[in-house]
């Protein structure tokens, strides 16, 4: 898996613009915008699968789901 990816639900960095809004001016003045990165929240965790422990990377969306009562 990539860096920074979540092992179970391969969930990886994505790509976005940050604009700043500007409220007023023309076109030739209009908002100015930079690239930046929306990274998922990952954290290593010992779980017990199939009867083993294993240490996974995995983001808090799947931690969540994983702590919800069957």
């Amino acid at each position: 898996m990539a860096s920074g990816a979540c092992d179970v639900c391969s969930k990886t960095t994505m790509f976005g613009r940050h604009i700043r809004h500007k409220h007023s001016g023309r076109w030739e003045r209009k908002a100015p915008k930079k690239s930046r990165t929306f990274r998922p929240n990952v954290n290593k965790h010992r779980i017990f699968v199939n009867g083993d422990w294993v240490r996974l990377n995995i983001c808090t969306r799947c931690l969540r789901t994983l702590a919800k009562p069957a």
